[in-house]
């Protein structure tokens, strides 16, 4: 006796609630997964992989991060089975629809132009640990905050701040430029040599990912060190 390779069922074929345009409106958007919404743009699979495969396929693309997915170009995209040019176009649109809205959400975002708008917005993070903490601000182009994160946190004498993270970071959410900081909870405001040699790595780092460093702060109390406004940067 034969028995036949079992076929994905198609979207029709499912229970309502797991089709992705039924399942939004019963639902709603939160309700369903990067590769349901993307079923939705491209509308239709292949002749074997439902839309929903054929999403995850392209969501792959990108290592399942929408951020990295929309650097991908249209040819990039037509790599896919079941991407065709209209179908990719149509993704690169939706992505772009959501970086400028994105983009639109940050005007109410500070804007930092100066070493004292960055301590601004890291003091009150900072200014009164007994232990050392690092931190980033990631920037877009015009220079507004897009997040603030805590990189690390240590001791009395130091943290650990892995510029593989801090870009990793500020990749995953296209940042343009970075401001770190971290506090020395001793009163000193000085760097030390270690602190000029991180800010020399991320320098380098972020001048080969076109991501500029803009500042390192040294944050004590209410007080604080601008590698920049020193020159030093």
């Amino acid at each position: 006796m034969k028995i036949e390779d079992s076929k994905p069922l198609n979207i029709r074929d499912w229970n309502p609630e797991d089709r992705p345009r039924e399942k939004l409106l019963l639902k709603g958007t939160n309700a369903l997964s990067d590769a349901e919404l993307l079923a939705i743009l491209i509308g239709s699979g292949t002749a074997n992989l439902s839309a929903v495969e054929v999403s995850k396929k392209v969501l792959l693309q990108g290592n399942n991060n929408i951020n990295l997915l929309a650097k991908l170009s249209v040819k990039d995209l037509m790599r896919v089975k079941g991407i065709g040019e209209a179908k990719a176009i149509t993704i690169i649109a939706a992505l772009e629809l959501g970086r400028r809205r994105k983009e639109s959400d940050s005007e109410d975002k500070p804007r930092i132009t100066t070493s004292k708008d960055a301590f601004d917005q890291l003091k009150s993070d900072m200014m009164d640990l007994p232990h050392e903490e690092f931190w980033v601000l990631l920037l877009n182009r015009a220079h507004r905050v897009t997040k603030k994160k805590r990189i690390s946190e240590g001791g009395v004498a130091g943290t650990v701040a892995d510029p593989k993270i801090i870009y990793k970071l500020a990749l995953e959410e296209l940042a343009s430029g970075v401001v770190v900081a971290h506090n020395h909870p001793s009163g000193n405001l000085q760097p030390s040599q270690s602190d000029i040699e991180l800010t020399k790595k991320l320098k380098e780092a972020g001048r080969f990912l076109e991501i500029q460093l803009l500042d390192h702060l040294i944050i004590t109390g209410h007080k604080y060190f601008s590698f920049a406004d020193e020159g030093i940067i």
